[in-house]
């Protein structure tokens, strides 16, 4: 079984649905792509709380006591899974002592679950820096993901919650017909980038290229989680003489400083992406997310750095 999920924050608390009644489903998510979809699928029948924010690497979040508290009063927990919360989520779960809403319990959604997992390493070697298991964990940069959570986790609301069951129902049906011509609308507009080689400064990306059609041939980071020396990133401007590229991926909560480099000696356009709703301007929602997505990558595309 996948280890416990979930999710802390710097102080930052994002409530969704504050006025939300008594009555309403409490859900606790780890990032903030879960709270949007919960949205979607829960409006106002829920009292949702999400525990990081699209400017922080959900990898490194320290469990505050507020953290705690909305754990403990938790009737249902969404997290992405395949330990992205690995650092953080057991000790908030031992100091939650929620038995609602630990692994194996009604009350736990691990949305990685219904994904098909990429990037699966053959063998596990910590020293190959911040590597997990069960696949990359960062699911949420593509659309096609969320279309395959969105089902079994209004299931699970329907699950928690029988008496609004038809109103889930109904509001997964509504995402879903929007969602797959958003999908569409996405696709058309991005199929410039289909075969554009790029370097990332993480290997947070994997799924949003296999989406597209893009080509990773480079990371400024050489190993998972671990920030790039200045050799490093000489080794990677040398990589792009051989191989040459049409942009640098990063997310908004990302150090600038290494793409810069990269922006200055390569004459490469940096394209600073979301990662997670609220990662920018005009990303609070779903859609939004996927518009400025798309979007930013195009503007690289045409030589223009975010």
């Amino acid at each position: 079984m996948k280890p416990y999920l979930i999710v802390a924050a710097l102080g930052l608390g994002a409530v969704f649905s504050q006025t939300a009644s008594a009555a309403a489903l409490k859900v606790f998510t780890c990032e903030p792509e879960w709270g949007a979809l919960l949205q979607e699928l829960g409006g106002d029948h829920l009292d949702v709380y999400v525990a990081t924010s699209a400017l922080q690497d959900v990898h490194k979040i320290q469990p505050r006591p507020s953290l705690i508290a909305k754990y403990r009063q938790a009737d249902l927990v969404v997290c992405t899974g395949s330990e992205l919360e690995i650092g953080w989520l057991p000790p908030l779960a031992e100091k939650g002592n929620n038995p609602r809403v630990i692994p194996g319990a009604a009350g736990y959604f691990e949305a990685s679950r219904y994904v098909h997992m990429l990037e699966v390493p053959e063998k596990l070697d910590r020293s190959e820096g911040d590597v997990h298991p069960f696949g990359n964990p960062h699911i949420q940069t593509s659309p096609e993901n969320i279309g395959l959570v969105a089902k079994p986790l209004a299931d699970k609301l329907a699950e928690l919650d029988p008496a609004d069951k038809a109103d889930y129902a109904q509001r997964y049906a509504s995402f879903d017909t929007r969602w797959q011509a958003a999908m569409a609308k996405w696709t058309a507009e991005a199929a410039p980038l289909k075969g554009v080689a790029v370097v990332s400064a993480h290997k947070g990306w994997v799924y949003m290229y296999h989406w597209l059609g893009m080509t990773e041939v480079a990371t400024l980071e050489p190993k998972p989680g671990i920030p790039p020396s200045g050799a490093d990133l000489e080794n990677v401007l040398a990589t792009l003489k051989r191989t040459p590229a049409k942009m640098v991926v990063y997310a908004a909560y990302q150090d600038p400083r290494p793409v810069g480099w990269m922006e200055e000696h390569s004459g490469l356009p940096g394209a600073r992406l979301p990662f997670s709703p609220g990662g920018l301007k005009g990303t609070d929602d779903l859609f939004g997310f996927y518009d400025v997505t798309i979007q930013q990558l195009l503007n690289a595309l045409n030589g223009k750095s975010s």
